[in-house]
């Protein structure tokens, strides 16, 4: 096999000859990594794909003096560097953290993988995520056959890896998988067949396994910034739940340096708005909130109630007494030791008791929490509890993309859960259990809501699998 071609001439003749698959390299970025962030290429070779990323800032390292020497006349600015590295031997000078840190096919060639994920911590916030892009092994023949029929730009490649091989990696050097996708069965462009074979075909179960890229995201397993310095919200929202409001003020556990309470009324009829009121005045060492909800539904209570917020860490809660108050600090507990940045509650895990849930809801949850699961890449056992909790800071980044998804969501779950699979957050499940309602009824329709969820499913096939 050749080795790696050194002169930008022969990269962009490679990168003409193949072009449809270098630009569906760049689609998966783009996908992948948001725009003006910061970001570090390890294998930048031209530069044409970071610039292509529209980074804050950008840096590019590659080993290559021509090819930096390219990359810099071509695109090189104050917010866009490249430079000369050798990414194993030498010493690297930047100090600074990135967003995101992409690895394009940088595993296969290097000697020690662990060494260089070990060696990554250094430009790591809390909030970096690493974007692995490389070959599925079981193209090895094919590309190697590829390269002596010069229908590839020739490559040395040290290793080639599965994807279970990468997963191991980052589990020994204390990074997180966020989420595993697989693309490109057919990485030449036949009109037509291609975008049927690479849009559809390519992302069935079992079949998508053996498509030529494999991609990992992840994180590093950092505690959040200043913990010890962070107060949180609890968000409720709630209509017509006049006797669960004392117990909910009641039972909330102190978490963080400071806990917020937020109540956002939804136009009750029952006397609500008026007990909240009443509450505030009778526990006034506790920092409670009224707010008054603008529009209707659940979705429209929950935005007001996150962006008014004024704790890191803030929790959505129902009112309605189902999930025990007390389970927030289970919450704060796994954000606090950053082991997760989406922290889904789930119902579904825990025994129901009899008659917690009818059975149309308990088949319709469990079937679209299964669904959800397949199409978003992370497990979702249970879409629709009412907790779950993130940062302030990533719910600003989330808020961001809900325009993306339309304004057909009346319960907020599913903007919140797109948004945050969008931005590469790493959910985890915090099972809860369930209990009767004692108090009011449920706001929760089968039949109509099941057509709003079907819905979201064909939103998310959209905009997560079929693009």
């Amino acid at each position: 096999m050749g080795s790696r071609p050194d002169k930008p001439a022969a990269v962009e003749k490679w990168r003409k000859k193949n072009r449809y698959y270098y630009a569906y390299i760049s689609r998966i970025l783009k996908f992948n990594v948001a725009g003006q962030a910061s970001v570090l290429d390890l294998s930048c070779t031209n530069g044409s794909v970071l610039n292509d990323l529209n980074p804050a800032y950008g840096l590019g390292i590659d080993k290559d003096e021509d090819l930096i020497a390219a990359a810099t006349a071509r695109y090189g600015r104050e917010n866009l560097q490249f430079k000369c590295l050798d990414i194993e031997k030498d010493t690297w000078p930047q100090t600074e953290k990135f967003d995101y840190i992409i690895l394009n096919s940088t595993l296969n060639r290097i000697g020690d993988i662990q060494k260089l994920l070990e060696k990554l911590w250094a430009y790591c916030s809390p909030h970096t995520r690493l974007v692995i892009i490389q070959y599925n092994p079981l193209w090895e023949i094919v590309l190697k056959l590829a390269e002596k029929a010069r229908l590839k730009m020739p490559e040395d490649l040290n290793h080639w890896l599965s994807i279970d091989d990468i997963d191991n990696f980052l589990a020994i050097t204390n990074y997180q998988p966020i989420s595993r996708n697989f693309f490109l069965l057919l990485p030449i462009n036949i009109p037509l067949l291609s975008w049927v074979v690479n849009r559809f075909i390519a992302k069935l179960p079992f079949i998508r396994r053996l498509d030529l890229i494999q991609i990992i995201t992840a994180r590093p397993i950092m505690e959040p910034d200043r913990i010890d310095d962070q107060t949180a919200s609890v968000v409720i929202t709630c209509r017509d739940e006049r006797d669960n409001i004392e117990p909910l003020i009641q039972r909330i556990p102190q978490v963080a340096r400071h806990t917020e309470i937020i109540f956002v009324e939804g136009h009750s009829v029952d006397g609500t708005r008026e007990e909240i009121q009443k509450m505030i005045k009778r526990y006034p060492d506790k920092d409670i909130v009224l707010l008054i909800q603008d529009g209707i539904g659940q979705g429209d209570a929950f935005r007001k109630g996150f962006d008014s917020a004024k704790g890191d860490f803030v929790m959505w809660l129902e009112g309605d007494l189902t999930t025990a108050p007390e389970e927030i600090e289970k919450f704060w507990e796994i954000y606090r030791k950053g082991l997760g940045e989406y922290l889904n509650g789930s119902r579904l895990i825990y025994r129901l008791k009899k008659d917690t849930m009818p059975l149309v809801n308990l088949i319709g949850n469990r079937a679209f929490g299964n669904m959800f699961t397949i199409l978003l890449g992370q497990r979702f056992s249970d879409t629709l509890c009412g907790l779950k909790a993130l940062s302030k800071r990533n719910y600003l980044k989330v808020r961001k993309t809900f325009a993306e998804f339309g304004n057909f969501d009346p319960f907020g779950d599913f903007e919140l859960i797109f948004g945050v699979v969008k931005n590469n957050l790493k959910v985890v499940e915090v099972p809860v259990t369930y209990r009767p309602r004692e108090y009011g009824k449920t706001k929760t329709h089968p039949f109509k809501h099941g057509y709003v969820l079907l819905k979201m499913f064909w939103l998310a096939l959209r905009q997560f699998k079929l693009w």
